[in-house]
């Protein structure tokens, strides 16, 4: 079984370029979108994503934020936060958080981002 993906970024274009991008290279389900963390939260609860995709800066809740709450309740779910704000600190603030892996939206999308959904196993 292919894993499911949540796609949560406050960027309706961002949202749709990464549906497109995964759609088109892959046999993954992308099972829903958000528009901010506290809608991804209750997308967690009702469509039991195996992986979501968290933009850091979002109104309402924040990526870390949303993370920190998605693992509380889903905590095998993996986390990949997508970001213009890679950084070190960004990198260590995510991973205590619960976030697997940062990958910037000014690298080469499509390769940076399957790559490191690739990598990642379900359920690790």
């Amino acid at each position: 079984m292919f894993p499911s993906i949540l796609i949560v970024d406050d960027s309706s274009f961002i949202r749709v370029l990464v549906r497109r991008c995964i759609e088109a290279n892959t046999a993954w389900n992308v099972c829903g979108e958000a528009e901010n963390g506290k809608i991804a939260v209750e997308k967690v609860i009702q469509l039991h994503p195996d992986i979501v995709i968290l933009d850091l800066q979002m109104p309402v809740m924040d990526g870390l934020e949303t993370a920190r709450q998605i693992t509380k309740i889903a905590p095998n779910t993996v986390l990949l936060m997508f970001t213009m704000h890679k950084s070190e600190q960004l990198a260590q603030a995510a991973k205590a958080a619960g976030i697997r892996d940062v990958v910037s939206k000014s690298d080469s999308v499509t390769e940076h981002l399957l790559a490191s959904l690739r990598s990642m196993e379900v359920g690790a």
